[in-house]
């Protein structure tokens, strides 16, 4: 592997509180490394566009606190295809750029995994998404500034809940994942979650409804992953609410505030580490791993390993939830 003077970083697929505070790290660590610094705007869609500017340490700036991300995100479907990926290269070729940092989910490690196999190209992965469903870290950018922001959202819900004994269905983000709604679900005081990787048992919150919360409780909370997996809040509720019709069932759908906000002190140091750790693989000559937070510790681990392996929900979590919530 070539030496590297000159690299590029994105950010890619949906954003997350804390990608500021990674790029301001690769900029920096970058530069301190006597590298050259380009950013691409719109992720992988502004290397097919050329949309690609140079970066200094004064363009990273009063960033660390901002959530979003300075260069933009965007989903390419032309990166999907050889013609936008070989756009892209040449793009990177033209700025004389030597290794690309990513910065984002399974979308973006994905097509960083191919693009990199193609045009045998260094690129290093840093996670950065509040589902925090990559394999091989244990946590992920923004997954921390989330779930207080779910938390604290989950708090002002239950307020109005108990004011009027109302059974609140919330909704969270995490498709494929419960993380978030386990975690938020231990963290507000949940009386139950649904999460996509325990198949819904109705049975068992039906049985809750009638045993626990119409008996000992004034009003509860049930976290609810989205996707189709779990039904999301609204189906649930709707069933509940034929099957209780002596309920005053409610439905919240938190949505896009979970992915806003300044993030968390955790997660800008996470996301701190995570930048300097990329740009300090590179000089070590690796390519094609995504930065990892294991135990504390930073690691690498290859694409596919973290693409192909499914991280799994804590069982001690699972059984705490089960036991605070009687």
């Amino acid at each position: 592997m070539d030496p590297v003077n000159k690299i590029a970083v994105l950010t890619s697929g949906g954003d997350a509180p804390g990608m500021n505070a990674a790029i301001r790290a690769v900029v920096r660590s970058a530069i301190y490394n006597k590298i050259e610094v380009k950013g691409v705007m719109r992720g992988y869609e502004g290397l097919i566009t050329n949309d690609i500017i140079p970066m200094d340490s004064k363009s990273v700036s009063n960033i660390i606190q901002r959530g979003g991300t300075i260069l933009k995100s965007a989903r390419s479907k032309d990166f999907k295809t050889k013609e936008g990926r070989e756009k892209a290269y040449n793009n990177l070729k033209k700025h004389g750029v030597d290794a690309l940092i990513v910065i984002g989910g399974d979308g973006t490690f994905t097509g960083a995994r191919i693009f990199g196999e193609e045009y045998n190209i260094p690129i290093i992965g840093i996670p950065g998404t509040i589902d925090n469903d990559l394999f091989g870290t244990d946590y992920t950018i923004g997954y921390d500034t989330a779930l207080n922001t779910v938390t604290e959202n989950v708090d002002k819900i239950r307020d109005t809940a108990s004011a009027h004994s109302r059974l609140f269905f919330v909704e969270v983000m995490g498709r494929d994942a419960g993380f978030l709604a386990l975690r938020g679900g231990i963290a507000s005081g949940a009386e139950a979650i649904l999460v996509p990787e325990i198949e819904t048992d109705y049975k068992r919150l039906d049985n809750f409804l009638t045993n626990g919360f119409k008996k000992q409780k004034s009003s509860s909370i049930v976290l609810v992953a989205e996707g189709e997996k779990a039904g999301g809040a609204f189906n649930i509720a709707e069933k509940v609410s034929k099957d209780h019709p002596d309920y005053d069932v409610r439905v919240a759908i938190l949505g896009h505030i979970q992915r806003g906000g300044s993030p968390s002190a955790f997660d800008r140091v996470s996301a701190s580490r995570m930048g300097a750790s990329a740009v300090e693989a590179l000089l070590q000559k690796k390519k094609n791993v995504m930065v990892g937070l294991v135990h504390g510790e930073i690691c690498y681990i290859p694409f596919e390993k973290a693409l192909k392996d499914k991280k799994g929900l804590n069982k001690s979590l699972l059984d705490l939830m089960d036991i605070l919530s009687i």
